[in-house]
């Protein structure tokens, strides 16, 4: 047993000789190699905690020209988790706003780098009007989302180097991502606007450049020093938007929730909106069809109803979906289908010149199905079937390969048990 220990002990002795003890003691070891400042791991883990990343954004500047042409892993001296890169904008040439960046990449491969970005509500400037509740932050925090992501395209800050094809060797990296919009208008983090300050902050990602594993600090620079400052001027910032439009869709937005708020009390579960266009552009693409011979939504005479939209101060007409069990028939190619698509996203709030924006659905509503083949696992479906064969009960239904059937009816107590 000594022999084992103290061979184990030589081997460390060995390697400490070799390569020494690292940042610790002074010594070069593997974690200083190449290095020409002398720093070694520890002080680089300390800049990854948090504890000494941030401060202004020319000492950010600064780290990219000394990290030009280092290995990969020194990108870890521009993270800023906590203190942050601050813009103060008292040049006259830039934009306060505050970065802060995440754990770095671990190589040029990896998931990008996450960042945010803080702009005060001094800076944004957004009226207050357009975020004074929940629903119209919301839905103020959409359409910055929305330009920010059509900024980052029309100045090709979402192109990445590795697209010219040269190989492992040639450049890569280089892009900024944010999560891309949809037709519907989500709560989500992408960006979020504070309703209570005006605070306005975006999360995105950025593929930290590079050659090979070799940093491309002055590509870095570029992006940090020209194209996000660029991004929040354009797309952060009241005065870069588009006022009537920015107004328009975040009333919009509320009017189409005030109309899901008003199905309870007028006995309904949808609302359809005559002069809606339901047809999508394709199956992956959610557009609305742009085909000239399009046919619009009309309510039968027997089922229309009237809403005054309080924002828009328009009065709208539509079919209201009552309460119970309502059967869509017609022949193929009539619309049947896209008109159950149209209610089964009811739920959900539509951007302006979607087509379906007030298309809306009790917020409990869900999509039913037959699921062959799924786990069922204590259920009673005694209310849809009894005599199943072998006797087997339904009160308490279980199964590791559900029918069609017994699915479907599994799918529709589990969600009354869950409303």
């Amino acid at each position: 047993m000594s022999g084992r220990g103290g061979r184990g002990r030589g081997r460390g002795e060995y390697y400490k000789n070799k390569y020494g003890s690292g940042g610790r003691s002074g010594g070069r070891g593997r974690g200083n190699r190449g290095r020409s400042d002398g720093r070694g791991r520890g002080e680089r883990q300390s800049r990854s905690n948090g504890a000494t990343g941030g401060g202004t954004y020319e000492e950010l500047m600064q780290i990219f020209s000394s990290i030009d042409n280092q290995s990969y892993p020194a990108y870890h001296d521009i993270e800023s988790f906590q203190k942050g890169w601050e813009v103060d904008g008292n040049d006259g040439t830039s934009i306060q706003f505050k970065l802060y960046v995440g754990r770095a990449q671990a190589d040029p491969y990896a998931r990008p780098t996450r960042c945010r970005i803080v702009v005060p509500a001094s800076t944004a400037q957004f009226p207050t009007d357009l975020h004074k509740n929940r629903v119209r932050a919301i839905a103020l925090a959409d359409y910055i989302n929305r330009a920010f992501h059509a900024t980052s395209q029309s100045l090709g800050a979402d192109q990445s180097a590795s697209s010219a094809g040269r190989g492992w060797s040639g450049p890569k990296g280089g892009d900024v991502q944010i999560v891309g919009p949809s037709q519907h208008v989500l709560q989500q983090s992408a960006v979020t606007i504070d309703s209570s300050t005006g605070e306005v902050t975006a999360q995105f990602t950025v593929n930290l450049p590079a050659r090979g594993r070799t940093i491309l600090g002055h590509k870095a620079k570029e992006i940090f020093q020209q194209s996000l400052p660029l991004l929040v001027r354009r797309s952060l910032t009241y005065a870069a938007l588009n006022a009537a439009k920015v107004k328009h869709h975040v009333l919009s937005v509320e009017d189409q929730q005030w109309l899901r708020d008003q199905l309870e009390p007028n006995g309904l579960v949808a609302f359809i909106l005559n002069g809606a266009v339901l047809p999508r552009a394709s199956g992956v693409d959610d557009r609305p069809m742009k085909n000239p011979e399009v046919v619009k939504f009309e309510s039968p005479e027997t089922l229309k109803v009237d809403f005054h939209l309080p924002n828009l101060d328009e009065t709208i007409q539509g079919m209201g979906i009552k309460k119970g069990i309502s059967l869509i028939v017609g022949g193929g190619f009539h619309g049947k289908s896209t008109l159950l698509s149209a209610l089964q996203f009811g739920v959900y709030n539509k951007i302006p010149g979607d087509g379906r924006e007030f298309c809306v659905c009790d917020e409990s509503a869900v999509k039913i199905r037959a699921e062959d083949g799924r786990a069922v696992t204590a259920v009673d479906i005694t209310s849809f079937i009894t005599n199943l064969p072998f006797g087997k009960l339904t009160n308490n239904f279980s199964s590791m390969d559900a029918s069609g059937s017994t699915s479907q009816a599994s799918n529709i107590i589990e969600v009354r048990m869950n409303v």
